[in-house]
């Protein structure tokens, strides 16, 4: 990094989507699987196509409590004339003509049956079963592979998998799933006024470095967290060039343009920095590069900074290495209570809070004409530094770039980043 670059700061920032496009053409998705039994599976990603070894149902079961019966002896059957049929006991194997077998839901259909008869249309009288409704062919029965063909494509690699195809996977006789080994992230807190508890003045508590190895196992990956670096570029090297094996290196703290801001140095003696400088607040000096093969995510130091980058760079590079693509965040539609100033030309992150509405307030949103909205207030700490300012937030208002601030009444959609992924 030249002189005149620290000495100029940032006179060009790059746009949060471009900044955001070039890290990820530097992100190559690792290709190690491994088979991991099906009810751990849970929120990892596919590797290889998925198909069902088998139908479900098995077999034609009975979708209601009642009796198996051929449908053609029924027909004709209503109150004043029943169908008087022999009763065969119950789970029969086999329905002859004439016969009835009761059934009860989700047990296989005897052979020779195609229709089941509810349980409340028919009677049982000693060894007979009047039945007073007639029924269809196929009425009542769920037939095999009915819910799952055999062989049916059921995932294809890159779905993630949800609790619900977890359920699926057992259904079709499933005891492992390939997937994706998480990708590994190797998260590297730097500074020298860094320590681990009991600090002096002129001190900090690393939190960085915990909070972003966190989110990296939130967001699917596997987090090297490793111990604070000191301000010196020999060791700061070391320590990247070490961790390089890994899917993705984040580094917090140095990565703006004074005398102690050395990443990019660092970064640039090893490889390549891609983008130094993006049009976002809070936390504009983040640096984005890449050495060896492997993309490098450096994040400022003040907390509030460090979050937002992470959300915005190393959330996606993170889940495009494990092979999937990142999921807009849930949002929650909601009415601003005070105005929210921003510079234009660049997209702001205000964290809020949300308050529900008071029973009987009105809607304030044409799109949620039936519903009041939540109100979301700013948080009144501003600064990048102010960790509490997000850690007690429920989540950010975005302000686009073209737009000067947003305005108090206005319907806004929060980003709910820590709820869920």
């Amino acid at each position: 990094m030249s002189h005149d670059r620290r000495e100029s700061g940032f006179k060009r920032r790059t746009r949060v989507a471009d900044a955001r496009a070039t890290l990820l053409d530097a992100v190559t998705p690792h290709d190690r699987t491994e088979l991991v039994p099906v009810e751990a599976a849970d929120g990892r990603v596919v590797a290889e196509p998925i198909d069902a070894p088998a139908p479900v149902p098995g077999y034609d079961r009975a979708a209601m409590d009642g009796y198996a019966v051929r449908a053609s002896d029924t027909f004709g059957a209503g109150d004043r004339s029943p169908a008087v049929l022999a009763s065969k006991p119950a789970e029969s194997d086999a329905v002859a003509p004439g016969e009835a077998a009761r059934v009860h839901t989700g047990s296989a259909v005897p052979e020779g049956a195609d229709a089941v008869v509810m349980v409340e249309q028919a009677e049982e009288v000693g060894d007979e079963v009047e039945v007073f409704d007639a029924v269809a062919t196929g009425e009542n029965v769920g037939e095999a592979g009915e819910d799952v063909a055999d062989g049916q494509r059921l995932y294809e690699p890159g779905h993630v998998l949800r609790p619900s195809d977890i359920g699926l996977l057992r259904s079709v006789g499933l005891d492992s799933a390939p997937v994706r080994e998480p990708p590994e992230v190797a998260v590297i807190p730097t500074g020298e006024e860094l320590v681990e508890s009991d600090p002096d003045p002129g001190e900090v508590i690393e939190t960085n470095g915990l909070t972003v190895s966190r989110l990296v196992e939130r967001w699917g990956g596997e987090a090297r967290y490793r111990d604070v670096v000191t301000d010196d570029p020999d060791a700061l090297r070391e320590a990247v060039e070490s961790d390089l094996d890994a899917d993705v290196v984040v580094t917090t703290g140095g990565s703006s343009v004074g005398e102690r801001d050395l990443i990019p140095e660092v970064v640039d003696g090893l490889g390549e920095v891609l983008v130094h400088g993006v049009a976002l607040k809070p936390g504009h000096p983040v640096c984005l590069g890449t050495a060896e093969g492997t993309p490098i995510v450096s994040l400022p130091g003040y907390p509030v900074a460090c979050i937002v980058n992470a959300a915005q760079f190393l959330r996606p590079a993170t889940k495009r290495a494990g092979g999937t693509d990142a999921e807009p965040f849930p949002t929650r539609r909601a009415t601003l209570d005070r105005k929210i100033a921003s510079e234009p030309g660049v997209r702001t992150f205000a964290r809020v809070t949300l308050s529900e509405p008071v029973d009987g307030a009105d809607s304030t949103d044409g799109d949620d004409a039936d519903d009041a909205l939540p109100t979301a207030t700013p948080t009144r700490a501003s600064g990048s530094g102010i960790l509490s300012s997000v850690a007690l937030a429920d989540g950010w208002v975005v302000v686009p770039e073209p737009r000067e601030g947003l305005d108090a009444g206005e319907a806004v959609d929060v980003e709910l980043w820590e709820v869920t992924e």
